[in-house]
């Protein structure tokens, strides 16, 4: 098993951007985005689309993908921290085998700042991110338009 690293210096294919995105989707269950909304967020990660960018970690098995994490950064700090963790999926057939154990360490080495996720309270992952040193702080409200 590898961990690949893409950023804005080592860019993704159309190919791999599809192949990434159609793995977010097919493993992040009921709690998932479109795949639109999951392609926005690996774009801006490695700098395709304007912004700060971010990183995606992906780790492989030969060329099977058994886990995805993505980190878009923020460009706040102190009020809003520097970078948001927007996904993390892991293969079902994988799961529980410390896949996103090694992804969420990679990523604290690898980023700088503070991270902020989003999590559904109901999302069985929601142990994991507190068991990992995420703390629930605030209450997202959203006014969508």
């Amino acid at each position: 098993m590898t961990i690949k690293t893409f950023d804005a210096y080592s860019r993704l294919s159309i190919i791999d951007i599809n192949r990434i995105t159609n793995f977010l989707y097919d493993h992040s269950g009921e709690f998932r985005d479109s795949k639109s909304a999951i392609k926005k967020a690996l774009k801006y990660a490695i700098k395709e689309i304007s912004g700060l960018g971010g990183f995606v970690l992906v780790i492989e098995n030969h060329k099977d993908i058994l886990g995805v994490l993505v980190i878009n950064k923020t460009g706040m700090n102190e009020y809003i921290p520097e970078n948001i963790l927007v996904y993390v999926a892991v293969n079902e057939s994988y799961r529980n085998k410390g896949i996103a154990k090694r992804l969420i360490d990679y990523a604290f080495r690898y980023c700088k700042g503070d991270i902020a996720l989003y999590v559904n309270k109901d999302n069985p992952v929601y142990k994991f991110f507190e068991d990992n040193g995420f703390k629930s702080r605030n209450i997202e409200m959203r006014l969508t338009r």
